[in-house]
C-alpha cells in the first residue's frame, strides 16, 4: 500500500507546494542572479496554493518586488481569479487598473470573463451587469464580452435572470438586442437551456426549449444534443434513444457529441452491451472516438461490476490517440471495492502524468473513510499535500468527518481550525461544538 507514495511522482511534482517553491526561488535565486522566472513556473506555482489568497499575493508580489519579474496578462489573470474567489473585488479593481499602466498587462476577454464567473458565483449578478456596461472603458463592451456573461449566469444559477436578458422579459435587465443578435440567437438560447440543464430543473428544460420554437428560434445539433443529454439525466433515457433514431430518419449528420450522450443513454435503458454496439458503428461511420466516449463505456461496465473489461479498454484508448484523463480513473474508484487495487490504480494514474483533482481526493479519502480506514485517508491527504495541491474546503470537511467518526475529536478540531483560519467554510458539527455555536449567533442576529 506504501506505493501510493511513488517516488517518480514526487520529484516530478512536489515542487509545486507553495512553501517548497518559495524556499526553492529563494536558494536558487540568491545563488544564481542570471536564473529567470518564466511564465509559466509563476501561473503553475498561483495555482497550486489557489485555496490561499494571501499566500498567493504574497507570491504574486514577491516575484515582482524582489525578481522584477514583469507580470503578463496572464498571471494577473492567475491572481485575479484567485482573489476574486474570496471575494476580494476592491483588490481585483486594483489589480486591472495596474494592468493598464503596462502594455504587455493590458485587461482582455479572458480578464472579465472571470470576474463575470466569480460575481455571479458569489450572486452578485448586478455587479456582474454592472461589470458588462463598465467595459466600454477597456473597448472590450462587444458580443464577445456578452457572450460571457450569459455563460457565467448560467453557469451559477441565475438562469433566470439570463433567459430574462435574453428575451427581454424584465425592463431591469434589458440590454442592446444587437449584442444578442451579434452572438447568435442560437447560440445565447442554448447556453439558456445548458443552465436550465445544469440546475437539474426538467420542467424549465422543457418550457424553454417549447418556448424556442415559440419564439422561431432555429434549432441546430447543439441544441439537440443538449436536450438529449437533459432527457438522460432526467430518466427519460428512452426519449433521448428515440431522438437520436429521428434525426437518423431526418438524414441528419450526427456528431461525436450526440453519440457519445446517446452512448450512455442506450446504456442506462438497455444495457452496456448495447451501448457497445453504437460505439463501433460511430467508428464505422469513421466519426473518431473522444475520451469522452471511452469513459462512458468504462463507466457503464464498471457500474456493472465488469473492470477487467474496463481495463482492456483503459488500455486500448490509446490507439485512437485517446488519453484516459482523471475522469477516466475516476470511473474505477466510484465501484472498486478493494484498497489494495484502488491505490495501486491511483499509483498508475500519478505516474502516467494524470494529476488528480481535489474530487479525486475527496473521492478517495470518503471511501476510504467510509470503510474505516483511517491511516488510508491521511496517505491520500498527505499525498495531495506532496504534489502541490492546496486542500479545500471539501477536503478538509471529508478529513474532518473521518477524524469524528473515529473519536479523534482534538485532532479532528485541529483541522476545523486551521481550515477556518485560510479563510474556508467549516461544516457545523455537534461532536466539535460548532453546531451550537452557529445555533446561537443565529438566535443573537435574530435578536
Amino acid at each position: 500500500m506504501h506505493s501510493l507514495f511513488s517516488s517518480k511522482s514526487l520529484i516530478r511534482l512536489q515542487h509545486s507546494s507553495f512553501h517548497r517553491i518559495s524556499s526553492f526561488f529563494f536558494l536558487k535565486f540568491h545563488s544564481d542572479e542570471s536564473t529567470q522566472l518564466d511564465e509559466a513556473t509563476v501561473r503553475e506555482s498561483l495555482v497550486s496554493f489557489n485555496n490561499d489568497w494571501k499566500k498567493a499575493f504574497d507570491f504574486f508580489n514577491w516575484v515582482e518586488s524582489h525578481h522584477n519579474f514583469p507580470h503578463s496578462t496572464a498571471t494577473y489573470n492567475s491572481i485575479l481569479d484567485i482573489l476574486a474567489k474570496y471575494f476580494e473585488f476592491d483588490l481585483c479593481w486594483d489589480l486591472i487598473h495596474r494592468m493598464r499602466q503596462n502594455p504587455h498587462s493590458q485587461p482582455n476577454h479572458a480578464t472579465f470573463r472571470l470576474m463575470f464567473n466569480r460575481y455571479a458565483s458569489a450572486h452578485a449578478v448586478d455587479d456582474a451587469l454592472s461589470t458588462f456596461h463598465r467595459l466600454s472603458q477597456f473597448n472590450l463592451k462587444d458580443h464577445t464580452s456578452f457572450s460571457n456573461l450569459i455563460d457565467a449566469l448560467c453557469d451559477h444559477k441565475h438562469v433566470l435572470e439570463a433567459q430574462d436578458i435574453v428575451l427581454g422579459n424584465n425592463k431591469d435587465l434589458l440590454i442592446d438586442s444587437d449584442f444578442i443578435d451579434g452572438v447568435g440567437k442560437t447560440k445565447i438560447c442554448n447556453m439558456v437551456l445548458r443552465g436550465w440543464y445544469k440546475m437539474g430543473w426538467w420542467s424549465k428544460c422543457r418550457e424553454f426549449w417549447e418556448e424556442m420554437d415559440a419564439k422561431g428560434v432555429h434549432k441546430d445539433l447543439h441544441s439537440y444534443s443538449i436536450y438529449m443529454d437533459i432527457l438522460c439525466k432526467s430518466g427519460k433515457s428512452w426519449k433521448a434513444v428515440k431522438l437520436y433514431k429521428n434525426l437518423k430518419c431526418q438524414g441528419i449528420k450526427l456528431d461525436v457529441v450526440v453519440y457519445n450522450i446517446v452512448i450512455r443513454a442506450i446504456g442506462l435503458s438497455q444495457g452496456v452491451d448495447f451501448s457497445i454496439r453504437v460505439f463501433n458503428e460511430m467508428k464505422e461511420l469513421g466519426i473518431k472516438p473522444t475520451v469522452v466516449s471511452y469513459n462512458t463505456i468504462m463507466r457503464l461496465l464498471c457500474d456493472s461490476y465488469r473492470h477487467k473489461e474496463a481495463l482492456a479498454l483503459l488500455n486500448l484508448m490509446r490507439k485512437d490517440d485517446c488519453y484516459p484523463n482523471t475522469i477516466s480513473y475516476h470511473c474505477f474508484f466510484a465501484t472498486l471495492e478493494r484498497p489494495k487495487e484502488i491505490i495501486g490504480l491511483f499509483d498508475r494514474m500519478v505516474e502516467s502524468g494524470v494529476r488528480p483533482n481535489m474530487d479525486t481526493y475527496v473521492m478517495l479519502m470518503r471511501k476510504f473513510a467510509r470503510w474505516g480506514f483511517l491511516r488510508l485517508v491521511f496517505m491520500v491527504w498527505d499525498k495531495m499535500e506532496q504534489l502541490g495541491c492546496s486542500p479545500d474546503a471539501s477536503a478538509y470537511n471529508a478529513l474532518v468527518d473521518a477524524l469524528v467518526e473515529k473519536g479523534l475529536i482534538d485532532m479532528a478540531r485541529k483541522y476545523d481550525e486551521e481550515m477556518l483560519a485560510k479563510g474556508l467554510s467549516p461544516k457545523p458539527r455537534k461532536e466539535l461544538g460548532t453546531k451550537l455555536l452557529i445555533n446561537q449567533e443565529e438566535e443573537e442576529a435574530q435578536c
